[in-house]
């Protein structure tokens, strides 16, 4: 396994800067934002596809920083109800997938997106129960008129241009937000979806990451691995649940909160997490997504960074000359 870093915390250097700082920290990987949500600070499609000696550039500064790419990430909701914001979010991705292809990028990142209720909708709506009856009706509609055919025709797409490995986030507010959902689509559309698995959106719906990873292992469906923990507050969980809705600044208020690795659970856990991995086979990057309100941007990093140098299984195991 390698060590990397999501980077639209750094966006407030420039690419050359922000490689340097991650070569200092002993980072290995970088995940790349290229569209969509994480932007395109660092890295621009409409630029890098069309400009080969910027691309040479682009590539030379991870190359003098001993960095590799571990993915390219454009989160979105390619089918958001609205036209124009659908259109955005699928042409980022269509040149997401473009750019993968010209940079030898094994994974794509996004999130599976969440249309409206039906053909009339103008907002997304992210079906949370079964019942009344409106609710099945709905998801039977998001998933066998918009959801499956749309990452039918995308995944077709990427795998046309090389790039086979379309993960997931799993991430409430979208279709695909939990282990079932992320089988389900892989099911109907091919071994190219899979999971950018991300145990800090696990943890707050009370899901177990290790168990999570071992059903997710065995279909060999884990493409790219997000370091990102979660502190869930006991008292307002208790009162409110975990579909907290309030602001993510409001921290006192909130039933739960992202935090650096180690602040929401202990290295234990963690380490319990990295092993679980290791027996499924994983051997891809552990990539750094630093959200916590706590800390700054280096202090987060830094010690996300130690915490993961501890607990990272390197090297490979090797013979068993004990047994």
């Amino acid at each position: 396994m390698k060590l990397g870093v999501f980077n639209p915390v750094l966006k407030n250097k420039t690419f050359e800067e922000a490689c340097a700082y991650l070569e200092g920290l002993g980072v290995q990987m970088m995940e790349i934002g290229c569209g969509g949500f994480p932007g395109k600070e660092h890295c621009n499609p409409k630029v890098l596809l069309h400009d080969e000696e910027k691309r040479r550039e682009f590539l030379d500064v991870l190359a003098r920083h001993h960095l590799e790419i571990s993915g390219l990430s454009c989160h979105g909701n390619p089918i958001h109800p609205d036209p124009e914001k659908a259109k955005a979010f699928d042409d980022d991705l269509t040149d997401a997938i473009l750019l993968c292809e010209k940079l030898g990028v094994p994974v794509l990142n996004t999130f599976s997106g969440c249309p409206g209720a039906d053909d009339d909708s103008k907002m997304p709506n992210w079906v949370t129960c079964s019942w009344p009856d409106d609710f099945g009706e709905i998801l039977a509609w998001q998933w066998e008129k918009v959801l499956i055919p749309y990452w039918k025709q995308k995944a077709a797409f990427a795998k046309e241009h090389g790039v086979e490995k379309i993960a997931l986030e799993l991430h409430p507010g979208f279709c695909v937000y939990n282990t079932s959902s992320l089988l389900r689509l892989r099911r109907e559309v091919g071994p190219e979806i899979g999971a950018n698995l991300d145990p800090s959106h696990l943890i707050w719906q009370q899901m177990d990451p290790v168990e999570v990873i071992r059903v997710l292992g065995e279909e060999n469906a884990i493409f790219h691995f997000h370091a990102k923990d979660t502190q869930i507050n006991p008292y307002n969980c208790r009162i409110n649940g975990v579909l907290d809705t309030g602001n993510y600044h409001d921290l006192k208020k909130r039933s739960w909160t992202f935090r650096s690795i180690g602040y929401g659970n202990d290295l234990g856990y963690w380490k319990n997490i990295i092993s679980q991995l290791r027996l499924t086979g994983y051997d891809h990057v552990i990539s750094i997504e630093h959200e916590d309100g706590l800390m700054s941007q280096n202090e987060g990093l830094t010690k996300t960074v130690d915490a993961l140098k501890q607990i990272i299984i390197f090297e490979e195991p090797g013979e068993m000359y004990w047994a």
